[in-house]
């Protein structure tokens, strides 16, 4: 196999990625609408164990395409005199990473400890809690009197976004201008909430807020 080969079938697994990522995201608003309209817990744990097989199979391909990167980086270092084989280096590499999987490896996917998270929160605003241990009653009164205007804009937002670091919400447009914007001027953003300290926002620290965004959208029905 040449390298040429390979940077071919790298490109395409990285596409790959990207059909899992999208597979992900409808997961996540199909399990949504599911808890809104009151479907049965079973239809929800469903979508949780597709969640868990897209996550097995984006764990799968990281490793498919590290695998190949370091037998191309190892060859290119080492420089030997007869091309191995290529594509059996990278199966043995492969192989190896494969067997340290453990069940904890998924449950760190990014994507789905946001599939968690917002399908927690959307739980808590459809069907509440009757156990007080369950109920947290700071987060039930901020969402109540939840403050829809963006604090970059100052208008109703459309797509929320939520600091990952110090938990506060923005238009997503805005705070990406905002950063882009800081960046050429090779400066950190300080987060637009007043009184927050936080002074390093990044692009990497944002997670959209599916429940504020469909909580905006049905007060705009209404």
């Amino acid at each position: 196999v040449s390298f040429n080969a390979i940077d071919s079938a790298l490109s395409s697994l990285k596409n790959c990625q990207s059909y899992i990522n999208s597979g992900m995201d409808v997961a996540t608003q199909v399990a949504l609408d599911l808890v809104e309209s009151f479907n049965d817990e079973e239809d929800v744990n469903n979508m949780e164990k597709v969640m868990l097989e897209y996550a097995t199979m984006d764990r799968q391909l990281n490793h498919y395409i590290k695998a190949f990167e370091e037998t191309i980086n190892q060859v290119k270092r080492e420089k030997p005199e007869n091309l191995p084989d290529l594509e059996n280096l990278a199966q043995e590499k492969f192989l190896e990473m494969e067997s340290m999987n453990s069940d904890s490896d998924l449950q760190r996917n990014e994507k789905y400890m946001y599939f968690k998270d917002q399908l927690k929160e959307m739980k808590k605003q459809y069907h509440g809690n009757d156990t007080i241990e369950q109920i947290d009653e700071d987060i039930a009164v901020t969402r109540s009197q939840m403050n829809f205007i963006c604090p970059i804009t100052q208008v109703t937002m459309k797509r929320p976004v939520r600091n990952k670091v110090c938990g506060h919400i923005y238009e997503e447009d805005a705070i990406l201008e905002m950063i882009q914007t800081q960046k050429q001027k090779k400066k950190k953003v300080r987060c637009p909430k007043m009184g927050c300290s936080h002074v390093d926002v990044k692009g990497s620290d944002l997670v959209r807020d599916e429940i504020l965004k469909r909580l905006i959208d049905s007060q705009k029905k209404q």
